[in-house]
């Protein structure tokens, strides 16, 4: 399997915390020395590890706000 890279360039918010220590964020994150994405994913506590998550160009993040302002959450 290739290696990758990855750099965390901006870390904007957490989102929650599991009693195991690893947090969801919401972080600017560039992979493979690419301009950096919208990267929401759970990470270890000290950023070593991470699972699986999703990257959003800013055109997409704008579209999925749009669509959670709209959306009636209980």
């Amino acid at each position: 399997m290739a290696e990758f890279k990855y750099e965390i360039t901006e870390r904007i918010a957490v989102l929650s915390q599991s009693a195991n220590g690893w947090q969801r964020q919401l972080n600017m994150v560039s992979w493979n020395d690419r301009a950096p994405k919208y990267d929401i994913r759970d990470w270890s506590p000290d950023n070593s590890k991470m699972g699986k998550g999703i990257s959003l160009s800013a055109e997409e993040l704008s579209t999925l706000k749009d669509i959670l302002e709209e959306l009636e959450i209980e």
